[in-house]
């Protein structure tokens, strides 16, 4: 998707800057993308891509901290009107759309860790209100929840093409945004299993771990044993 928002000579040289490279290592990846190219695409000079951010390196993290503020804001939007007027996936793929090249290189390259653990954090407060309304404690703790809720919300943007193609529209129309936003609804109002169901599962992993690590106990004795033996 082409990169969309104010004219070029509307931004300032740091904020041209800034979308050229968000576009090019989208593109092109951390490694291939060049501050030659950037700046061509920017319109100014080299020398002044590195005035303004030092290295390919700083830039990245420009690019990085400009996506974190947005996420922050949608956030800070939607924790504002619980009862959104508009469409809280329409507003989200708006913003962060043109960007989509980016976010997904990034964070499937191991790239943008602020990013990624901020939106980590966002995703312990809601889930932190979440469990007060729950009737039975949690399996495991709020970090890791929230770390690998995190990852299944990120997973749609990053696999974007390939959801589109299961919905059957894109989902970066208005129809796509809307058919996303009652399936997300659908999924988290009716969880696939009864908490009983869930609870018998927790069990057997529990089973089925102990019986794991045991045996490894067991594994590393006889090794230990066999190699003073010699």
């Amino acid at each position: 998707m082409a990169m969309t928002g104010p004219e070029p000579e509307d931004l300032t040289a740091r904020a041209r800057i800034r979308d050229a490279a968000l576009r090019h290592f989208g593109e092109h990846g951390f490694d291939r993308a060049t501050i030659r190219g950037i700046a061509e695409t920017a319109g100014v000079s080299s020398g002044l891509v590195r005035h303004h951010f030092g290295s390919k390196q700083g830039l990245r993290e420009a690019c990085d901290d400009y996506l974190l503020k947005a996420v922050r804001r949608l956030n800070d939007e939607a924790r504002t009107h619980r009862m959104p007027e508009t469409n809280p996936v329409a507003a989200s793929m708006a913003a962060l759309g043109p960007y989509r090249p980016y976010m997904a290189r990034a964070l499937a390259g191991g790239w943008a860790a602020p990013l990624f653990d901020e939106m980590v954090r966002m995703s312990e407060e809601w889930l932190a209100e979440a469990d007060q309304r729950r009737p039975d404690p949690p399996f495991s703790d709020l970090r890791a929840r929230a770390t690998v809720t995190t990852a299944m919300g990120l997973s749609v943007m990053v696999l974007y093409q390939h959801v589109s193609r299961g919905l059957g529209v894109d989902l970066f129309t208005p129809e796509g945004a809307h058919l996303l936003a009652v399936t997300l609804l659908d999924v988290y109002s009716h969880p696939a299993l009864s908490p009983e169901e869930a609870v018998s599962l927790r069990d057997a992993l529990d089973k089925i771990s102990h019986s794991s690590t045991q045996e490894g106990r067991g594994a590393a004795l006889r090794r230990f044993e066999e190699h003073h033996d010699d």
